[in-house]
Formats: C-alpha cells, structure tokens, sequence
C-alpha cells in the first residue's frame, strides 16, 4: 500500500484504531524494542496522551496488537472450517495453504510470534503468555483435525505438522531455503497420504 493510500485510509479510523495500526507497522518492521511510544503517537497522527487514554502501557499496547494477529490466524481456521465442514484433510491443507502464501511477506518482516518472543525472554510476560496459549489452541485443533481425518496418531500428526507449519515461517524469514512454500505443501501432502495409509 502506498504511503498516501494508507493515510487515507488510517485517517478514516477512531484513535483507538489509528494507534493499533500505528503500532502493528512500526512492530512488524521495527521490533517491540526498538519503537517507542512517542513514535507510535506520531504514527497515528496523535499524542503520548491520548495513546495512554487507550493503551494504559506500552505492554498493554503490544498485548493487544498479538491479541489481534491471533484472532486473523483463527478467522483462517474458522473460514476453513465453513468451506469444508466435512473435509478435515482440505482444512489442514487450507491452513498449509494460508501459511506458505504468507511466506513471502515472512520473509521481509518476519513472523510477529516468533519476533516477539525473541524480545520478550519473561514468559510471565502477559503478551508471552498470549502467544504460548494460541499457539496451544492451534496445536489443539490441528490436532482434532487430525482425529477427524482418521490418522492414526492425531497428536503426532498434529506435532508434525506444527513443525513444518512454524519451520517453513523460520526458514523463509532466515532465507535458509528456497521455495519454502512449494516444499511445505509438498511434504504436508506427504504426509497426509503417508498416514491416510497407515490408517488403511
């Protein structure tokens, strides 16, 4: 998005949702360290006040920003779970799918997960703790997938499949392989028919 476009856009919104946006930018591109509040104020188009009205600390602010990239990861299981309610093998895929179209984006900015817990070593951290219970929540419902599927092993399908999700997202933030994408579908697929055979 051009730089004109995104302030129309941005001017559109409440404050509340300028300095979000302000926020996910500049945290996305900048780390959480290194971006401060006053250049999340100014961002937004606002003051360190008005952004304190909203967000009580900085902490609270980054919170709420992984609080709604967890949601968008969610949305993608629930949208999937509406286009193939009876299909468990095409949502898996569907979230493969999702995670290796997003690769390309990763490999610029980086996962925000995998970012932020690099910077936030304190796992009472509650941002920390936000990302350790979504990243169980997904763990669980691949997991159930996999039980819906038939595999014979769901949570070890479920472990495996969390491995290539996370390690293509790793690999093409590094630059360590190429076509990240392709070899992930590949080897979800892989797998997918290794253990639909198993169950056989």
């Amino acid at each position: 998005m051009d730089r004109v476009s995104r302030q129309s856009r941005v001017a559109k919104l409440p404050p509340r949702e300028r300095i979000l946006d302000a926020a996910e930018e500049l945290f996305s591109r900048e780390g959480i360290r290194a971006v401060g509040v006053q250049a999340i104020a100014d961002r937004a188009e606002t003051t360190k006040m008005a952004l304190y009205r909203h967000f009580a600390t900085k902490d609270a602010l980054v919170e709420e920003w992984l609080r709604i990239v967890a949601a968008d990861y969610t949305a993608v299981f629930d949208r999937l779970a509406q286009q193939h309610p009876d299909e468990p093998r095409e949502q898996i895929l569907g979230m493969a799918r999702f995670i290796a179209d997003g690769l390309p984006g990763i490999s610029h900015r980086g996962c925000p997960f995998i970012n932020s817990i690099a910077e936030l070593p304190d796992r009472t951290h509650p941002a920390r703790r936000l990302i350790e219970a979504h990243k169980a929540r997904q763990l669980r419902r691949l997991t159930d997938l996999c039980a819906r599927a038939g595999l014979p092993d769901p949570e070890g399908a479920a472990a495996e499949l969390t491995f290539l999700l996370e390690g293509a997202q790793v690999s093409a933030q590094n630059g360590s392989v190429g076509h990240a994408g392709e070899r992930l579908m590949r080897i979800v697929r892989s797998l997918l028919l290794r253990d639909g055979a198993d169950a056989a």
